[in-house]
């Protein structure tokens, strides 16, 4: 097996305006896994806010690579196992765990959804982002948009802006980004109407500290985003949030993923798969996980001018799955 990778810097069709800033542009280090001349794939991205460093991962893939290279074709959950070995940082084990993912359904001739016996019911739609902006614009995208669910970005509360969002007649969630406090929020779970809301993400900054003065019975739906992090303990955000957002690089990958879904569910959770701004290689790798969850929040690949895979897709919202083995991935 021969590990790879390269930093792909990503144009972004519109500024991303979100609560930590604004972005025109993303970084993304794409992982490569060959044997036999077949190649799979999985992706991380630089997050500023998750001080995520590109050039210090690609540091630890060549201080790794001898190691990765020596491993024979074994199951996911195996070579899973081994990646735990290497205290990886886990966007970096992410990739490389949703990389294999990919190699090991192409070697086999299955996909990732026959591998884990998944069934495809009735797939949910993705949301679409709306980036922070003033509410009359933010207003316009939603009307003019063939999309039927949206992700409302604030970097602030505003009350009249919650009012004129609940009135769109669409399905809208609010994505704070840790930018409410506390009283705002109360004001939040006694306001009957914003039950309305699909969701309401991450209200405010991470931490048990600001997350325990909320309700998971009152009216919002309350989403854990940042405080939904690797090994979380589900049972201390129980009494407070109703659903939670799993992205893989958040949870170390489609492995463990897969087991936080389980857990959730028993506990439960409303389950989301959610996305940072990847190409449709990182998408395509959450996408497969959309049978098992409630919400869809995979606009990433949409959000980039210049995608550099094809795989599963997200077309106005619809999850389009990849029939191929692995993820579906190929690379142009």
């Amino acid at each position: 097996m021969v590990l790879s990778w390269q930093i792909v810097r990503f144009a972004l069709k519109e500024t991303f305006a979100i609560a930590y800033g604004n972005y025109s542009h993303r970084e993304a280090l794409l992982v490569t896994l060959t044997k036999n001349g077949i190649s799979g794939y999985g992706e991380c991205t630089a997050i500023d806010y998750y001080q995520i460093n590109l050039a210090d991962y690609s540091q630890k893939l060549h201080s790794i690579k001898a190691f990765v290279e020596k491993q024979q074709i074994i199951h996911p959950t195996d070579f899973y196992n081994f990646l735990l070995t290497l205290e990886l940082p886990s966007f970096l084990r992410s990739a490389l765990d949703c990389a294999y993912w990919d190699l090991f359904g192409k070697l086999e001739n299955k996909s990732f959804l026959s591998l884990n016996a998944i069934e495809i019911n009735e797939l949910p739609e993705s949301s679409i982002t709306i980036s922070v902006a003033p509410i009359a614009t933010q207003l316009e995208k939603i009307a003019k948009s063939p999309w039927t669910k949206f992700k409302v970005k604030c970097n602030h509360f505003d009350e009249n802006d919650i009012q004129l969002l609940l009135k769109t007649g669409k399905e809208v969630a609010l994505d704070a980004n840790g930018s409410f406090t506390k009283e705002q929020c109360q004001w939040l779970e006694n306001f009957e109407t914003s039950k309305t809301f699909t969701y309401i993400e991450q209200p405010m900054k991470p931490g048990a500290e600001n997350y325990s003065s909320l309700h998971q019975n009152k009216y919002p739906n309350w989403m854990a985003d940042e405080d939904c992090q690797e090994n979380i303990n589900l049972l201390s955000l129980q009494p407070h949030y109703r659903s939670i957002n799993i992205k893989l690089v958040k949870c170390g990958g489609l492995t463990p993923a897969l087991q936080l879904i389980k857990n959730a569910k028993s506990l439960g959770f409303k389950t989301m798969i959610g996305c940072m701004t990847e190409s449709t290689v990182g998408i395509s790798a959450g996408a497969v996980l959309t049978p098992l969850v409630d919400f869809v929040d995979l606009d990433g690949a949409n959000l980039i001018a210049n995608d550099i895979a094809i795989g599963s897709a997200v077309l106005n919202g619809k999850i389009l799955l990849s029939e191929n083995p692995g993820l579906g991935i190929k690379v142009l």
